[in-house]
């Protein structure tokens, strides 16, 4: 979502690599041109002068004068008032109460009932037993959405069929919940197309007499400006507890994500980033920056890699490829967990690649999509004997991989030769690795120091 304002930002941040210091001079055009960049993302203009006269402030003080690079001063100015703006630190879910409450806010079409099915996926996987409540009753569809969506996450969806009357529904799922073990309680209320007074009467009813633990607002990140009026909205007349922000992958400007924190005065919690129901995560600001000015992500692939990857099977792996007997089928499972992360675009997000544009990133990740692909029609096109011993792949089993995978053969000839060379490489660490634990190889104390990381 970023990728615009994060290209102007650190071109801008490139420019200044060159002076020997910050100086009124030199920094009066890189200031007008970071105030351009981010009302060109669609941020408010209160969030701008904010930001604009913290960041003058400090990149025109006495300390970062006498610094030796401005390059890497402005950096870290810039990066600290985007932390700012964003949050300034995490802020993890109220989950105090027997059950917990959590109360689903937001417009029509904001994603709030997508988000409420994604939220119970993320608190399953973190030992919770959440039950979802289906409390829009003017919208027959939302319903039958959360109950599909309930059965997709094998989570239950409680409803009082024909019933209109949102205090009894809310209050019977309390007493399920607490009857059959059931410790959060997920409230989808009714959104509408725009905010009205019948709107809020419902929810400051189910606010006032409930008092859950969460307000969640959920907003569409691609609303731009007019994200900062719903969420103005909201808080002044339900005090909302923090934020969710859908739809951060889309190719919007970013404006709500840095206007929505300073117009509501509350958190960003949650973020959705696809359209997948595991795809709900917490935001940390200081990574949301990191992001921006094009330092990667590192800690967020880290934690995913942690949560996709099967440790058992990434053993077996090992012992396959210290034994050269990495198959095909291992390669189609090892793709399979790496679709888990996301796609490339996204993956490329969170690696800290120096000069790497929005348009690189686009075709790198393009290219790479279009790659993989093509290797798993090659592989679905092989026989399972095929898959399980490559040595078996002649002439004449590659003319009929090409035709059941549409691939030329010049092509397929090329894939397997590049996985004989990935088998042989990973076989060559393997070695390497054994040898440096039987003391055959001797690494210097030093050695790590030698290298910026």
């Amino acid at each position: 979502m970023f990728d615009n304002l994060a290209d102007k930002l650190q071109e801008i941040i490139r420019k200044t690599s060159g002076n020997s210091a910050l100086t009124e001079e030199n920094m009066s055009e890189a200031l007008r041109e970071i105030r351009r960049a981010l009302l060109e993302a669609d941020v408010s203009l209160k969030v701008v002068k904010q930001f604009m006269l913290s960041v003058k402030e400090k990149a025109l003080g006495e300390e970062v004068i006498k610094g030796v690079n401005p390059s890497q001063q402005l950096v870290k100015i810039v990066h600290d008032e985007l932390v700012n703006i964003l949050g300034k630190e995490n802020s993890p879910l109220n989950l105090n109460g027997h059950p917990s409450l959590i109360m689903m806010l937001g417009l029509q079409g904001s994603g709030k009932t997508t988000s409420a099915a994604k939220l119970a996926v993320k608190l399953k996987k973190e030992g919770k037993n959440p039950l979802l409540v289906a409390a829009d009753v003017y919208r027959p569809a939302a319903i039958l959405q959360l109950k599909t969506l309930g059965e997709q996450i094998q989570t239950p969806v409680f409803t009082i069929e024909g019933s209109t009357n949102v205090q009894k529904i809310v209050s019977d799922s309390i007493e399920y919940a607490k009857t059959n073990g059931y410790n959060v309680v997920i409230i989808d209320t009714a959104g509408r197309l725009e905010i009205d007074d019948e709107m809020m009467a419902e929810l400051l009813l189910i606010d006032r007499v409930f008092h859950p633990a969460e307000k969640l607002l959920v907003i569409d990140a691609m609303l731009g400006q007019q994200a900062v009026s719903v969420a103005e909205n909201f808080n002044a007349q339900l005090d909302i507890t923090g934020i969710i922000l859908t739809k951060l992958d889309g190719d919007s400007r970013g404006g709500a994500a840095l206007s929505v924190v300073q117009a509501a005065g509350k958190p960003v919690k949650l973020t959705g980033t696809g359209e997948k129901l595991d795809a709900l995560n917490d935001f940390y600001p200081s990574r949301m920056a990191d992001r921006i000015l094009g330092m990667g992500d590192i800690v967020s692939l880290v934690e995913k890699a942690q949560e996709v990857f099967d440790e058992k099977q990434a053993k077996e792996f090992e012992k396959k490829m210290e034994k050269a007997e990495f198959s095909y089928n291992d390669f189609l499972n090892m793709q399979k967990q790496m679709k888990m992360f996301g796609s490339i675009d996204n993956i490329l997000g969170m690696l800290p690649i120096p000069g790497l544009n929005r348009e690189t990133k686009e075709t790198i990740a393009t290219e790479g999509e279009k790659q993989l692909k093509k290797i798993e029609s090659f592989i679905s096109s092989m026989t399972p004997k095929e898959r399980a011993n490559p040595a078996l792949i002649n002439t004449s089993r590659k003319r009929r991989i090409s035709q059941g995978s549409g691939i030329p053969i010049h092509e397929v000839n090329q894939i397997i030769s590049q996985f004989e060379q990935m088998r042989k490489m990973m076989k060559g660490f393997s070695d390497i690795k054994q040898k440096v634990k039987k003391g055959k190889i001797k690494i210097p104390k030093n050695f790590g120091s030698r290298f910026p990381f």
